[in-house]
Order: C-alpha cells, then sequence, then structure tokens
C-alpha cells in the first residue's frame, strides 16, 4: 500500500466493510509516537444542512395544538 502525492491511502474494502467504515463516515487519526489509528468520530464534525435543520426543529417545539388532520384541513380549504 501507498501514500499519495495527496497524502491519500486507499483501505481495502474488506478492511472498511469489517470496520463498518461506510462513505461519508467520519474518522480521526490517532498516533502514538510509532503507529497512526484510524478510528470513527463519536459525532459529525460538520452536519449536513439536515441534519441541522432536525436538530433546530427538536431544539425548538411547536404551541400549535392541532392535530395533523386539522392542520391539513386548514391547508386544503375543507
Amino acid at each position: 500500500m501507498r501514500i499519495t502525492s495527496k497524502g491519500q491511502v486507499t483501505i481495502p474494502v474488506e478492511l472498511r466493510e469489517a470496520a463498518g467504515l461506510l462513505p461519508n463516515t467520519e474518522v480521526d487519526l490517532q498516533f502514538d509516537g510509532e503507529t497512526v489509528r484510524i478510528v470513527r468520530s463519536d459525532a459529525p464534525k460538520n452536519p449536513n444542512r439536515g441534519a441541522q435543520i432536525v436538530a433546530h426543529l427538536r431544539s425548538h417545539k411547536g404551541d400549535v395544538r392541532m392535530t395533523a388532520d386539522e392542520i391539513l384541513a386548514l391547508t386544503r380549504g375543507d
């Protein structure tokens, strides 16, 4: 295995699957003076837009006391 001029290394598919490293998985590199380890990050560094919206909605509970059916009736003009 070789490091490219851009500092990239290809992890063989067998190792990625065994470690559960799917595309877009956030990882950290750890160095103990001799060995470099690739470990899965605890949390994404930069959550995508969808994750940000979900987090915002979960932290701002609504105050509308209507059922989903009542809201749909309003949007349909029933």
